[in-house]
């Protein structure tokens, strides 16, 4: 680890004590935001796995039952009644900020179908009128579950950039500060011994010049 190189002063000991209680600070607040990323996140990972059970649970069913059909109905027929429904959705896409992190909302609405374009149900099989029916239902759920994992995606890049940053400050900036602020302080001490002593020497100097003169005019007194 590198160390900051600054002049041993007072002045720099303070701009350090001021950068380091700002890294401390913002390391808080780092792990504060880290923290409630990862609770947000493994909401919406919880929420996901239960959604993705239950599409994965439907679209079974949903095969099974086509596949039952397509093996006891014409193959024409069958691909007649599936080709002419032609229901029109439309998707909006909003965004919104969740702990600074910009996610997308999506939004689906039916617009109706299109003219003698509604499914029959009379020439058809009880498995095909219920795969159709599943699979129309589980296209909001399909939409829902695409959303929550694009947002958990873009919040565990949030989480990572987010560790990186803690990670920095807590093993690489902040003591990179304190070892700079305990070499300042260390110098500063050493710098006041030396004052300290140079100070009793020059006292001592002059103590004996004082005795020096005093017996100079006053020999008899020893």
């Amino acid at each position: 680890m590198s160390e900051i190189r600054v002049n041993p002063t007072r002045m720099e000991l303070k701009n350090l004590q001021k950068r380091y209680d700002t890294a401390r600070r913002g390391h808080k607040l780092l792990k504060d935001k880290r923290d409630e990323l990862m609770r947000q996140f493994l909401a919406l990972v919880r929420e996901d796995k239960e959604l993705r059970m239950r599409v994965e649970e439907a679209l079974c069913r949903a095969y099974g039952g086509l596949s039952v059909a397509a093996a006891v109905s014409d193959p024409h027929m069958l691909e007649e009644a599936l080709i002419l429904p032609k229901r029109h959705s439309e998707l909006r896409v909003e965004l919104k900020n969740r702990m600074s992190v910009t996610v997308p909302v999506f939004a689906l609405s039916d617009t109706g179908v299109e003219e003698g374009g509604i499914y029959g149900y009379a020439f058809t099989s009880g498995e095909l009128d219920d795969s159709v029916s599943a699979l129309e239902g589980l296209l909001p759920d399909l939409v829902r579950m695409a959303q929550l994992e694009k947002e958990a995606m873009l919040l565990a890049e949030e989480i990572e950039r987010t560790r990186r940053r803690v990670n920095a400050l807590e093993h690489i900036m902040m003591p990179r500060y304190l070892a700079a602020i305990k070499r300042i302080k260390m110098k500063l001490d050493e710098n006041e011994r030396g004052n300290i002593t140079r100070l009793m020497k020059v006292k001592d100097m002059m103590l004996k010049e004082a005795l020096a003169e005093k017996h100079s005019f006053f020999p008899d007194e020893e």
